[in-house]
């Protein structure tokens, strides 16, 4: 049988694996699990946090035996090619990356169909945001795109030169100056408390360990 060569984009590996992100969101899921039980956990990310997202979800999945993994990201560029994208998806099922109009980053690294084999690939399912209609007419819809995750009727069908629709999801501004700011629904911010390793807990009876989260976290926005 022919071997199988699994390639990866190394910046976005060695980002996740081989910085501080990786214990810290491995001891934060164990201690979740003890505290918990045997939850879903869902891993997101936008731009090259979603590319780590990505590797943090199938780390979880294959090196710490954590089942029910989902994974969603925002504008997030290609980090493997074909054959990796083929192991991604059989291990890490539950995942979404959503695309934004003419975002430019998930046509990043370029993707050359007559080399598909051989080239960056996207793993699926994309869900493509566009605009239709005119004017104050116009709006946006999400198309579902197909299983192959290079669906060339979704973010593939158009040019991908905007930043701008890079830096805005679904009306959110992504990231700022210098921080990136947690958003979070004001019905959940209400239970929602930091420990002192500056991991978010939601709980309706927070344990008396963790501390009332005060500040916005000064993160670097590409961690996140």
């Amino acid at each position: 049988m022919p071997s199988v060569f699994y390639q990866v984009h190394h910046g976005f590996y060695f980002a996740y694996h081989n910085t501080t992100v990786r214990p810290g969101v491995v001891n934060a899921v164990k201690r979740a699990k003890e505290l918990y039980g045997n939850i879903d956990i869902m891993v997101t990310g936008h731009s090259m946090g979603g590319a780590m997202a990505a590797f943090c979800g199938l780390d979880l999945t294959v090196n710490h035996e954590t089942g029910n993994v989902q994974v969603v990201t925002f504008g997030q560029p290609r980090i493997g090619n074909a054959a990796f994208v083929s192991y991604y998806s059989q291990l890490v099922p539950n995942t979404i990356r959503v695309t934004n109009g003419h975002d430019i980053v998930p046509h990043l690294p370029p993707y050359y169909p007559h080399f598909s084999q051989k080239t960056y690939h996207h793993f699926p399912r994309e869900v493509w945001l566009y605009n239709i209609g005119f004017g104050s007419w116009a709006y946006t819809v999400e198309k579902v795109c197909d299983g192959s995750g290079e669906d060339p009727t979704c973010s593939r069908s158009v040019s991908g030169n905007s930043i701008s629709e890079h830096l805005a999801y679904y009306g959110v501004k992504m990231g700022g100056e210098n921080t990136c700011k947690v958003i979070m629904d004001p019905r959940l911010a209400m239970y929602s408390t930091e420990d002192f390793e500056g991991n978010f807990i939601l709980s309706r009876d927070p344990f008396a360990s963790v501390v009332k989260a005060t500040t916005e976290p000064n993160v670097p926005s590409d961690v996140l």
